[in-house]
């Protein structure tokens, strides 16, 4: 069975870690001056390397595998779990100076094992440490937070994250062009995970190694880059049919709807941007290519009714697209309030 690219690329060191230097450099410091804590908490959103960076800060004590514990908190979450945990501490560790315990998805835990676990979390053996990860750390009791080294991961950059995509492509032999790893990166939702897992759907539906744009598109069910300046070009000249009618092509194209807007509001918030931070211009070239930001740019320049109402209406859209039983709806809303209005 082929390993999925993220477990392959995992990062094994420090230095490896993208994004994350203000808790690399604490972690780093504490493992070469014996100064670990007994109990962190890694929050974040997922695929930020909160797992990978508790693994290779076990490493950097020279813990050693058989005394590292990994535990997921989604599937184990209730007090019997923890009851057993509790009395597998008071074991020495094997061959090492410490016993970690990694928990991940500790929000899922049950009120009653939070309870039961507590105590231990507060004094654990000297020889233990416990390194708990979560995407909500909102839903943890205060009393668990005070206990603990606390650390809040940052989304990847879009820059780091296409930097891992053509690094993972080119070790894996595969081309692929810098927009179609911009492409991926943006609809990745700020998560390394996902980026390397859509990458790799890529690769396995092509029948070379070389990535074309188009694959890439279909692949992620994205429209192409002429639908979304269509209807952009149709809300600069308030023409109602024109932009819908590129709704109308993407459906006919099976362009996930949710992925359309996503890339509409991309967009849209380029021309603003190029309207009111003209400096930022290689970023947004960074992310688009130069043929996609010379369309937005001069949009920038003549089409003053595409402003920050514009802007607002689509994100009403896509606050609306999880319950619209209609999937192109929202959006043919949104085109017709903007086209409509004086």
């Amino acid at each position: 069975m082929e390993i999925a690219l993220y477990r392959k690329y995992r990062p094994q060191n420090f230095d490896e870690i993208k994004g994350q230097d203000h808790i690399v450099k604490i972690l780093d410091n504490e493992a070469k001056f014996g100064k670990a804590s007994h109990a962190y908490l890694f929050s974040g959103s997922r695929g930020t390397g909160k797992t990978s960076l508790a693994r290779i800060f076990a490493k950097s004590l020279k813990v050693n595998n058989e005394d590292i514990y990994e535990m997921d908190a989604a599937s184990n979450r209730g007090i019997d779990e923890i009851r057993s945990l509790r009395d597998a501490v008071h074991t020495y560790p094997y061959s090492s100076k410490y016993k970690i315990y990694i928990i991940d998805e500790v929000h899922m835990l049950t009120k009653e094992a939070w309870n039961a676990f507590l105590k231990t979390l507060e004094e654990p053996p000297e020889y233990v440490i416990f390194i708990m990860a979560t995407t909500e750390a909102h839903k943890l009791p205060n009393t668990v937070i005070s206990r603990c080294e606390c650390f809040i991961f940052k989304k990847p950059t879009h820059r780091h994250l296409v930097e891992v995509i053509l690094k993972v492509a080119k070790a894996e032999k595969y081309e692929i062009e810098k927009k179609s790893a911009s492409l991926i990166a943006t609809l990745a939702d700020s998560s390394f995970r996902d980026a390397l897992s859509i990458l790799q759907k890529a690769m396995h539906s092509s029948s070379d190694t070389k990535l074309s744009h188009e694959e890439v598109e279909r692949v992620l069910s994205a429209p192409r880059t002429e639908l979304i300046v269509e209807i952009l070009e149709g809300l600069a000249a308030r023409n109602t049919e024109q932009s819908i009618g590129a709704v109308r092509k993407a459906s006919e194209e099976n362009v996930d709807m949710d992925i359309f807007l996503k890339m509409i509001l991309r967009s849209l918030r380029f021309i603003l941007l190029l309207r009111f931070a003209k400096e930022i211009k290689d970023m947004i070239t960074d992310q688009t290519g130069e043929e996609e930001y010379e369309r937005l740019f001069q949009l920038a320049k003549t089409a003053k009714n595409i402003n920050s109402k514009t802007l607002l209406s689509f994100l009403e859209a896509h606050s609306r697209q999880n319950y619209s039983t209609i999937p192109e709806l929202p959006i043919e809303l949104a085109i017709i309030e903007v086209c409509s209005e004086k």
